[in-house]
């Protein structure tokens, strides 16, 4: 956070202040999903699996290119922490600060989640969400937030001065990830990576500038639902902080389980393809 300022301010202070604000990325010349053809693909749509993941627990599925998957709500508010791969290749993963950077601090309906260098492209889009209706709030709070990193027993031992939580997000993830590809602890630990917060209500304190969180207003049936445009690896933790109302890495919030669909269509698009890895020709001039 910005800490007093020391440095007398400058007589143009002001006017530098009032500089007026340039989008890093613009986005015109991004292709953009077409969310029409997307939203006839799930008529008719079959569901070909159910995932529950535990409360304080994480869990993994696969969704082959041109299926659907949903997160839902199935109990009560709750949060989850979601890392997603390249099905074939964990090196090719969910990338927030350039998925964030594309779209902004929080997803939602027609947003794509962007992998990582050197591949950088659409993973998945996002094709519903029944909290589309929240928008920012009074605090500047919004949800499915691309700007936290996961609650994780690192952090937690320097702000506990030495305590010790093994289900914290960063360690269900790990431990979910391990167990599905047969990776020991420590070589699976590596993949996992800075996540989308479903159903996270976040945002920065206008004073401070820091991250907070607030009672997500998730409730049950409500879900995000994606469209896979690679073969995916799905990981999710319910994070221990329940709804994320007052804490995390916590074993006395009220935690509940998320439930993951995936969703077969009947058919896709004519010529519709998975998009292929970034054109860039790594030359690095």
């Amino acid at each position: 956070m910005k800490p007093a300022p020391m440095t007398p301010a400058p007589a143009d202070a002001e006017a530098r202040r009032r500089a007026a604000p340039v989008i890093c990325y613009p986005v015109e010349t991004l292709p953009h999903p077409d969310l029409a053809t997307y939203r006839a693909l799930r008529t008719g749509m079959e569901r070909v699996e159910a995932i529950t993941v535990p409360p304080r627990d994480a869990a993994t599925w696969t969704v082959p290119a041109g299926h659907f998957f949903r997160i839902l709500c199935s109990e009560g508010p709750q949060v989850g922490d979601l890392n997603l791969f390249n099905a074939q290749n964990l090196d090719e993963r969910l990338y927030t600060g350039k998925t964030r950077a594309l779209n902004g601090t929080h997803l939602g309906t027609g947003d794509q989640l962007f992998s990582n260098f050197p591949y950088l492209r659409p993973m998945a889009t996002i094709t519903h969400d029944t909290l589309d209706w929240y928008g920012f709030d009074a605090f500047g709070g919004a949800v499915h937030d691309v700007i936290g990193t996961r609650c994780d027993p690192y952090t937690h031992n320097l702000l506990s001065h030495g305590g010790q939580y093994h289900h914290c997000c960063h360690s269900n993830l790990t431990r979910a990830l391990a167990q599905a590809t047969g990776l020991p602890l420590q070589e699976a630990e590596p993949h996992v990576h800075d996540v989308l917060n479903v159903f996270m209500c976040t945002g920065f304190t206008r004073d401070t500038g820091q991250y907070f969180m607030k009672a997500s207003p998730v409730r049950p049936g409500d879900y995000l639902e994606f469209f896979a445009e690679i073969d995916l690896l799905g990981c999710l933790s319910a994070c221990p902080g329940g709804d994320c109302s007052a804490q995390h890495s916590s074993d006395v919030a009220a935690c509940h389980p998320l439930l993951v669909e995936v969703y077969r269509p009947h058919g896709l698009p004519e010529g519709w393809q998975p998009p292929a890895p970034n054109g860039y020709d790594r030359s690095h001039g």
